[in-house]
Formats: structure tokens, C-alpha cells, sequence
């Protein structure tokens, strides 16, 4: 029995032995993960400090079928559109291509500078698509005739309410994937995560004064 002990604790030893982390491996592979979440929040947190806790939201790209979807929503309306978070740009691109004068706003240095950037590479008119290191919160609206967000859930009302104090009544604004609570909506496109919906402010107004 001992004997058979012995065996056994000779065998465990020699697999902890085998299977023992190689420091230098585990040095490097801790590097890299750091390294690469530095990276994360070089995209996802700048700017974040100056912004409230409640009202911040990490960057997440719109998928090609909800950029899709915002065009389908914005076919016959004209003049300036205002992109809240604006990214990568895809959005602001899409609705330039298609006549609007477009703001993109953004606390993101690396994203504004990468739109800035793809637009002068691409040749965008500066009349057509401006990027802008901006809080969108602390901006005043309501010269825009257009607005898209894909924000965060969390900040929808309070969006909502500084969409309604400052839009013109026929301005429209598109939500992507999370819809303003409360807010009759115009119509909506696709499905799941690529929903997008829509809403007419001169509507909206009308709507709440009457259930209030």
C-alpha cells in the first residue's frame, strides 16, 4: 500500500512538475492582454472624464444593415443631420452620399481623427460631412433638421428630453436599436439588434401633451 502511495505521489509531482507555467510565457501573455486592452479604452473611454457617469456611453458600431435601415428611414427629408456619437462615420459617409449636410459628433480623438482623415482621403466636400471632438450634450440641436443615435438605453430619456427643448417640429430623429421610452414612433425598420426607429418631434410633442 505504501508502495502504491509512493507511485502515485512520484506521478503527481512529475505532472506538476511537466505542467508548471513557464514564467517568461506567462510575463508575455500578460503584456499582450494588457496591451491589448489599452487599446480598447484608447477607442472605447477618451473623454469619458468630462462627461457625467449616467450619461456615458462606450463606442459600438453600427452594424451595415442598421446604417442600411437609417438611410431607409431618412429617403425624402433634406438638410443637416447631426450623428451623436458619431464613430467610425459610417453613418455620417451614408447620409453625406445622399445630399445630407452632416455633423458628426465625437469625444473620441483617435475616431475623429480617423474620420477626419477617411473623408480627406475619400475626397467628402467639408460641406458635406464635418467631424467635430464634441460633447453632443452640451451642444445646442437646434439648427439640425435630422438627428441619428445609437446610444445606450440608459440614456434615452434624458436624450429625449434635450431633443424636445431644442428640434424644430419638423425635424426628424432616427434611434438605432434603442428607442426613446414613451415616444410614438413613425415607423421602424428591421429586426433584433438592426432595428431602427424613427420619429417626427412635431408628432412626438403633440402626443405628450395629450397624455400628460
Amino acid at each position: 500500500m505504501e508502495d502504491s502511495i509512493e507511485v502515485i505521489l512520484q506521478d503527481y509531482g512529475g505532472d506538476l512538475h511537466t505542467n508548471r507555467t513557464n514564467p517568461v510565457l506567462s510575463a508575455c501573455t500578460g503584456a499582450l492582454l494588457a496591451g491589448l486592452y489599452g487599446v480598447w479604452r484608447l477607442f472605447t473611454m477618451p473623454g469619458f472624464r468630462k462627461i457625467p457617469r449616467s450619461l456615458k456611453v462606450p463606442y459600438l458600431p453600427s452594424s451595415k444593415q442598421q446604417t442600411l435601415n437609417t438611410m431607409k428611414l431618412l429617403e425624402g427629408r433634406t438638410g443637416r443631420l447631426a450623428d451623436l456619437g458619431s464613430g467610425d462615420g459610417r453613418l455620417v459617409f451614408a447620409a453625406s452620399s445622399a445630399g445630407f449636410q452632416c455633423t458628426g459628433f465625437e469625444i473620441n480623438s483617435i475616431l475623429v481623427a480617423y474620420t477626419r482623415g477617411k473623408a480627406l482621403w475619400t475626397g467628402v466636400p467639408s460641406g458635406r460631412a464635418t467631424f467635430v471632438k464634441k460633447d453632443f450634450w452640451k451642444t445646442d440641436l437646434s439648427s439640425y433638421d435630422n438627428v441619428t443615435a445609437f446610444l445606450a438605453p440608459g440614456v434615452m430619456e434624458v436624450l429625449g428630453e434635450k431633443l424636445l427643448k431644442e428640434l424644430p417640429d419638423d425635424a426628424r430623429v432616427i434611434a438605432c436599436r434603442f428607442p426613446f421610452p414613451d415616444w410614438p414612433h413613425r415607423s421602424s425598420v428591421g429586426s433584433g439588434l438592426d432595428q431602427t426607429f424613427s420619429y417626427d418631434i412635431g408628432t412626438v410633442r403633440s402626443h405628450l401633451r395629450n397624455v400628460s
